[in-house]
Formats: structure tokens, C-alpha cells, sequence
């Protein structure tokens, strides 16, 4: 009996400071249901790049309940056009700290016909490493964080026509 007195009194804890057991919702204009995230093209000189933003993007809308398949009524094309990494103010006998900046265009397409497009930029910083593989982890981190980011805002901006 106790049990089941502390079980709801946990349950009753849980819903008064606001928990939900189920995925946050993300609205898709036009009446959308779901979409489809084909894999973007990629205008830049960075390979692979196109992945970490497609992938973000997708698990964005699998989330929220709101990725379709090859059969969903609307598809998000995507294109990164612009990817660059440059180093910030360098200090003697300290390793330099890079700054990734993106652009990434994103278009709302159904049946053929362009709903809305948006374009989204950002940047994110990341320390250099001791050796080359700690530097490159650092920048692939980077690099999914800023997809991360970009991804949530072209998605919100796609849904609330901003």
C-alpha cells in the first residue's frame, strides 16, 4: 500500500512541476502533418558537411513526432552553401580557439510547389587540441553543435512562417 501511495504521490510531484512524458511539439505550417528530410546538397568545399546538418534536421522532426518517409506530404530540401573555420585572436605559447560559421538554406516544398524558404547562419567556437586527433574531434563536435542549432531555428522560422 505504501508503495503505491509513494508511486503517486511521484506521479503527483512530476505533473505539478510541469514534466510530460512525451515529445515537445513542433508545429509545421499548412496544415503539415509530416515531412520528409531527403539528405541536402552540400555548395561548399567541407565533404560530409551536408550530413550533419540532414541528420540534425531529422532527429529535430522525429522528436517532435513530425519526420515522414518517402510518402509524407511535404519534403524540407536543404542546401548548406556556406561552411567555414578560421582561427580567432591567437595568444603566444596558447593553443588557438577556431570559430565554424554556416549558412544553410531550407525550403518547404509540397507537391511540387515551394511553401517557404528560409535561410539561417550561425557560428560556433572550439578549442584546438595537443595533436591532430583531439583537433579534429573538437571540430566534428563543433560542427554537430552548430547543425544543432542552425536545424532548431530553420525548423521553428519553416513553422512560423518567420
Amino acid at each position: 500500500m505504501t508503495r503505491w501511495l509513494a508511486l503517486g504521490v511521484l506521479a503527483w510531484a512530476l505533473w505539478g512541476c510541469g514534466y510530460r512524458l512525451r515529445a515537445p511539439a513542433s508545429a509545421l505550417p499548412k496544415g503539415l502533418s509530416a515531412v520528409e528530410v531527403p539528405v541536402f546538397a552540400n555548395a561548399t568545399s567541407e565533404p560530409g558537411a551536408e550530413g550533419f546538418f540532414t541528420q540534425a534536421l531529422r532527429e529535430h522532426y522525429l522528436r517532435a513526432g513530425r519526420l515522414g518517409g518517402a510518402g509524407a506530404p511535404a519534403r524540407v530540401e536543404g542546401t548548406l552553401l556556406t561552411v567555414s573555420s578560421a582561427p580567432l585572436v591567437f595568444s603566444p605559447g596558447r593553443l588557438p580557439n577556431y570559430r565554424f560559421q554556416a549558412t544553410v538554406q531550407l525550403v518547404l516544398v509540397r507537391a511540387g510547389a515551394v511553401l517557404d524558404t528560409v535561410q539561417v547562419s550561425g557560428d560556433e567556437d572550439y578549442p584546438a587540441g595537443a595533436d591532430v586527433v583531439s583537433s579534429e574531434t573538437n571540430r566534428g563536435a563543433a560542427l554537430r553543435r552548430l547543425a544543432d542549432a542552425l536545424m532548431r531555428e530553420g525548423a521553428e522560422r519553416l513553422a512560423t512562417g518567420w
